[in-house]
């Protein structure tokens, strides 16, 4: 016996899927007599057609939520940009130092090694800690303050002493020059 019609109209009836409608299976006669929406009520009653309850997981069970690439919407870790920015600059300003020669190679292994770690927050600790530290002078020179080793210290006063040196020797030249006139 073929009921998908009237499986389909009982499902119409009773606002129900076609899946949760059962058929009691002495009763098949009835139910294929029935024709009306009426009909199909009375039955439901009766209980020849019964309704079966609802499969799948329960309404406030909630499923997580998948969150793939596509789905993320977070800002850029904004402590990562401020330890970039920290680093290169005191990179930078080391380097500088380097370069100059206030800082000895060792030191300057030190410091780089200090920045990596985190343990200067700015410039100003930077300085603080060259400050402090032993081999490292800071001398004013033309109002900016500029880190300066004692052994940088004592290579400038050679110079210096050298230029002078050179400076008298040509002053004595033309001395000797205009007193040769």
């Amino acid at each position: 016996m073929n009921l998908n019609k009237k499986k389909e109209l009982a499902a119409k009836t009773l606002r129900v899927g076609k899946g949760r409608l059962q058929f009691k299976q002495e009763n098949l006669n009835e139910i294929k007599e029935a024709i009306t929406r009426q009909d199909i009520k009375q039955l439901n009653q009766e209980g020849i057609i019964t309704i079966k309850p609802i499969k799948g997981r329960k309404k406030n069970v909630t499923r997580k939520h998948r969150r793939g690439p596509g789905k993320i919407k977070m800002k850029v870790n904004k402590r990562k940009q401020e330890y970039v920015k920290i680093t290169r600059k005191l990179r930078a300003y080391a380097m500088s130092l380097r370069e100059r020669g206030v800082l000895e190679r060792e030191l300057y292994k030190k410091i780089r090694n200090k920045i990596r770690m985190r343990e200067f927050k700015s410039k100003a600790g930077m300085k603080d800690f060259l400050n402090a530290h032993e081999d490292v002078d800071f001398e004013k020179n033309h109002g900016i303050k500029m880190p300066v080793t004692k052994k940088v210290k004592k290579k400038i006063e050679t110079r210096n002493k050298g230029v002078k040196k050179i400076e008298k020797k040509t002053d004595s030249k033309k001395k000797t020059k205009e007193k040769k006139k």
